[in-house]
């Protein structure tokens, strides 16, 4: 999985540093502040997840690069403003200063407004397909970084903390599927649209992308109690202290651990129609429950 991993991270990188002004081009900061956070390291989950989507549907990596550096475009976004002093609150990110304290706050805010619109652009430069015009991709992406996803659960998650009543589990659920599993989702299946994927295996995508994304919180969760800053690259304990209602804390770290496994499972059933074509999604499902960081 590793070399896998590692081309794809490198292909990832290169389209990005070519979608992306450059940090000379005017006004520098703002372009500069954009490509810090960018290119500060990173899984580069999404994108991967987009790119191997496309190969399960028999389609090519250079096609699905257009939606692959957009999801990632609005995931750092995302990470920018999450770590705000008036969101998170945080001062390390993929083991470095966050935007906000190496550029200030405004510049921070920006940053990540301009990633979020940068996106679109790149996007909108993807090629239409039988089933898919850009329109289609276009709405895809909005629709997972709006109001009633990413950004929601945003919300959703701001007004539980510290709050003396805990969630139960469908709430929970609910904010990690619209805060988390949505952009997750949304990569799987624009990776399967610039392939032209039928719609039953758009279908099959969508319940991958949803179960991964779910599996995924649950271990971001367990990590963030069980592992260090250093490890992580982001602040440890950052969930109990603001007494955020999460997975290990509702149901203790074994039960947690039991859930992201069954989720785990599910996502390998979706892709029972890909036959030997999934194997690198399935890699990937395995490699992420394993994660240590």
């Amino acid at each position: 999985m590793t070399p896998y991993l590692t081309e794809r991270i490198r292909l990832v990188d290169k389209a990005l540093g070519r979608y992306l002004p450059s940090a000379r081009t005017r006004p520098a900061t703002i372009h500069e502040a954009m490509r810090y956070s960018v290119f500060a390291g990173g899984k580069r989950l999404r994108p991967i997840l987009c790119l191997a989507s496309a190969e399960a549907c028999g389609g090519e990596v250079e096609p699905a690069l257009p939606a692959a550096a957009a999801v990632e475009c609005i995931h750092t976004y995302s990470l920018i403003h999450d770590d705000l002093p008036c969101m998170d609150d945080d001062d390390l990110r993929r083991g470095m200063p966050t935007s906000h304290v190496k550029y200030g706050e405004g510049i921070a805010v920006l940053a990540g407004d301009a990633l979020l619109t940068i996106a679109f652009e790149i996007l909108a430069g993807a090629k239409s397909t039988s089933r898919y015009d850009i329109g289609a991709f276009i709405s895809e992406l909005a629709v997972a970084s709006g109001s009633r996803h990413l950004i929601g659960g945003q919300v959703l998650d701001l007004e539980g903390e510290g709050s003396e009543v805990s969630l139960n589990a469908t709430q929970l659920r609910y904010i990690h599927e619209s805060k988390t599993a949505a952009l997750l989702t949304a990569s799987t299946r624009l990776g399967g649209m610039s392939a032209n994927v039928t719609p039953a295996r758009l279908a099959a995508l969508t319940t991958y992308g949803k179960s991964l994304g779910l599996a995924f919180q649950i271990i971001d969760d367990i990590l963030d109690v069980t592992q260090t800053s250093e490890k992580l690259g982001k602040s440890a304990g950052k969930d109990e202290a603001t007494a955020k209602s999460t997975y290990p804390a509702l149901f203790g770290l074994e039960k947690s651990r039991q859930e992201a496994a069954r989720l785990t499972r599910k996502a390998h059933e979706a892709l029972k129609p890909f036959g030997k074509k999934g194997t690198r999604l399935h890699e990937l499902a395995d490699h992420l429950l394993d994660r240590d960081y």
